[in-house]
């Protein structure tokens, strides 16, 4: 396509990003769907908004309490506040703080999230709270995901209003991502809820970091899912996220069982992660406890926040590691912020054509009819329609 003239070697994700949004997407909008319609935007404001009793934590006795909604269980004394920051307990009860206050809201091509086997070519509304249960050294949007509510300016928008603006933005989906959305789990829950009512799909991207009666809950009111699975060992996710690695594998694996549509991605970084035989393990891994048609995102690392002493992830380590999944029997792998790659294009794993041709957030051919390969006639995992 003519628009990747103008990129430029060297590029961070984070200028792809602004690029991308600004540039391609506008272009994209404009050309092949026409732009989302604009909106009376609102002000917004520091500190605290709403809160919103939750329905998932225990008393202790003494006026602490614990948190239920995640593994880590935070144990609360009256006044204070779990590891994501927007949990606190008041008068032994423990409220959100960030309860319909996103500080991130604007519509973005369902690409970014990254979902590339759901409604190709279609915008999305993103929002996002501050605040999350992991640390992540390499974290892309540390302003806001390590920040706590009285830190970011925030917008006050009800669950009603957000489907309202769904639909006003022409958008065909809610999408829950740029920080951990299980920290404002009350909110997604109940936007979820109006949104398939309204016949929008709601998706997030999260870190998979859950306790299983939320996640059964939650599944009642989402469609698809992007889970991080960072790495495939407890010590980086002990050293480098603050978190452990079992439960996201639950989590997937719930997600399964509950029929969602999943997709996962994994942030190859260099000295990290980048060990092609934990690569493997872990696609083996996928294999056999979600399937070979579950797509798999190698995303290219740059460096950000406390990990700026890294180099960006090779190319060529994004590729041996596409070749190794591949070759271990998962059908769709993808390599994610290399724009123009090969890799972003989705192949039929049965005839081997390209059936959906993709450049950075552009999406050009689709071969595809009624979620069926335009060739062969396999049958293609995802949401079509």
């Amino acid at each position: 396509m003519k628009g990747r003239t103008i990129l430029e070697p060297g590029m961070t994700k984070r200028e792809f990003l602004k690029f991308c949004g600004v540039s391609f997407c506008a272009l994209s909008a404009a050309q092949l769907f026409g732009p989302p319609k604009p909106v009376r935007a609102q002000m917004p404001q520091k500190g605290l908004i709403k809160t919103k009793l939750s329905p998932y934590f225990t008393s202790l006795g003494g006026g602490d309490i614990q948190c239920e909604l995640c593994p880590k269980q935070c144990r609360v004394r009256r006044g204070e506040r779990g590891a994501c920051r927007v949990r606190e307990n008041r008068d032994g009860k423990c409220y959100s703080l960030v309860y319909a206050n996103p500080c991130a809201f604007h519509p973005d091509p369902i690409e970014k999230n990254p979902f590339f086997h759901v409604l190709p070519g279609t915008w999305s509304l993103s929002l996002a709270t501050a605040g999350c249960n992991f640390t992540c050294k390499f974290c892309q949007t540390w302003e806001i995901s390590q920040a706590s509510p009285e830190d970011v300016f925030s917008y006050e928008i009800l669950p009603e209003l957000v489907v309202k603006r769904a639909k006003q933005m022409r958008t065909r989906s809610v999408s829950y991502t740029y920080v951990e959305p299980i920290i404002f789990y009350e909110y997604m829950v109940e936007v979820g809820f109006l949104a398939k009512k309204a016949g929008l799909l709601s998706l997030i991207h999260s870190n998979g970091f859950i306790n299983p009666d939320p996640l059964r809950n939650l599944s009642k009111v989402i469609d698809g899912a992007n889970i991080d699975l960072k790495a495939f060992t407890d010590e980086f996710y002990r050293e480098l996220c603050g978190g452990e690695l079992n439960p996201v594998l639950e989590t997937l694996k719930t997600l399964r069982q509950e029929k969602i549509h999943m997709e996962i991605t994994n942030l190859i970084i260099p000295t990290k992660n980048e060990d092609m035989s934990l690569v493997r393990e872990m696609c083996l891994w996928i294999k056999k406890e979600l399937g070979t048609d579950t797509p798999l995102h190698f995303s290219r690392f740059y460096p950000l926040y406390k990990l700026k002493n890294l180099p960006p992830t090779p190319v060529s380590t994004l590729e041996e590691a596409r070749a190794v999944a591949l070759s271990a029997g998962l059908e769709y792998v993808y390599i994610g912020n290399v724009p123009g790659h090969e890799g972003e294009n989705t192949f039929c794993p049965q005839c081997k054509k390209m059936i959906i041709q993709r450049t950075g957030y552009m999406v050009g051919e689709v071969h595809l009819k009624g979620g069926k390969c335009e060739y062969c006639g396999k049958p293609i995992p995802g949401i079509w329609a």
